[in-house]
């Protein structure tokens, strides 16, 4: 009984140590990296500084990605779907599902075949420089040569394998970001090119919020290129100037990065939650609409949107006895006309002309 009430205090004594969940989720993140990296540089002795200003900029990142996500974790919606979304996570159509969100973004190949190429590129061309830069920044992974002419490759400290120095595997471990650079660079033009000339597109568009994004990715991949080209074709020429305009520009993006329309790359394996709470509750019992009578969504989500529109002091329980939550869109917007004009709009049973459109 002892260790229960115990083991019963450990969190509480762990949350009243910190002044909030930003502050605890930063400590241990921090000492978790320190950790990491003090293994990864054999007792740090092994670290870049020539890469240090990408480390200040990794941890003003994590700073602001927490930040963001603990703010919009901490609402009720949101904490709800997560809490649930968690307890679904090993369910059989989780390893599929996310396949299908975070690898082969099979849910944009629905929208078009040139969107979806698009988010491949720049997607996977962030992963893959994502997969050699942070290890190098944090001293994970690096590079040593003998004289026989071979490197010698250490990961977390370990000398994980020797490589000839110009061998495929060389070759590629050169260039890995070069080709990532390629891919991005791909990628934002294509949807630079779509935003700019598809009309519906354009009407949508804010330069701040859709076009910067972009523009800081292009811009980053472009001086990366260069920073090639000046040692391969101009001997180094102006290499350490180009060197620090780039470091400059993904410092820039990295603290931007939490707070514009990039955070989707972090907060995307939410939507692994999300897509099971859907399928394992609408295979359950599925809601009915009011009106209609369409299944619309599933009994449990229905019930958890009432729940938090009451959680909020937001009442939509109508005089006719049900909740505006309990009714399908159509039938939701035609009630809502029915409230200013007077006419009973969603009592009439014709279907809405757009309500299946695409796009």
């Amino acid at each position: 009984m002892e260790q229960i009430e115990i083991s019963k205090e450990v969190p509480k004594l762990t949350n009243s140590v910190f002044a909030s969940h930003y502050a605890k989720s930063m400590f241990f993140s921090v000492i978790g990296l320190a950790v990491l990296t003090f293994i990864g540089t054999r007792m740090f002795t092994h670290i870049d500084l020539n890469l240090y200003g990408y480390m200040v900029g990794t941890l003003v990142f994590i700073g602001g990605f927490f930040y963001r996500f603990i703010s919009w974790g901490e609402r009720p919606p949101t904490k709800l779907f997560i809490k649930k979304g968690l307890k679904l996570i090993f369910r059989k159509s989780t390893p599929k599902t996310a396949v299908n969100h975070l690898a082969i973004y099979d849910f944009i190949k629905n929208r078009g075949l040139y969107r979806w190429i698009q988010h491949i590129l720049i997607g996977w061309g962030c992963v893959l420089a994502c997969l050699v830069t942070f290890p190098l920044v944090f001293g994970w992974m690096y590079f040593t040569m003998d004289d026989n002419g071979y490197y010698t490759i250490v990961l977390m400290g370990m000398n994980l394998m020797e490589v000839k120095a110009d061998g495929i595997i060389a070759w590629f471990s050169y260039n890995a970001l070069n080709i990532a650079a390629i891919m991005v660079t791909t990628g934002v033009c294509m949807a630079l090119h779509r935003r700019l000339k598809n009309m519906q597109a354009r009407a949508e568009q804010k330069f701040i919020y859709d076009f910067l994004p972009l523009i800081l990715l292009l811009f980053i991949s472009i001086t990366g290129l260069l920073l090639t080209v000046q040692n391969v074709f101009l001997h180094g020429w102006m290499q350490p100037q180009m060197s620090l305009i780039h470091q400059f520009s993904v410092i820039v993006t990295l603290i931007y990065l939490p707070f514009g329309k990039l955070a989707h790359i972090p907060f995307r394996p939410v939507s692994v939650f999300a897509k099971n709470y859907r399928e394992h509750y609408g295979r359950q019992a599925m809601e009915e609409c009011k009106v209609c009578g369409d299944h619309f969504v599933s009994v449990e989500q229905s019930n958890d949107v009432i729940q938090i529109l009451g959680i909020n002091a937001i009442e939509y329980n109508m005089e006719v006895g049900f909740n505006l939550a309990e009714l399908c869109l159509p039938c939701r917007r035609k009630y809502r006309i029915s409230r200013f004009s007077g006419f009973a709009t969603h009592q009439v049973k014709v279907k809405e002309a757009n309500q299946d459109a695409q796009g």
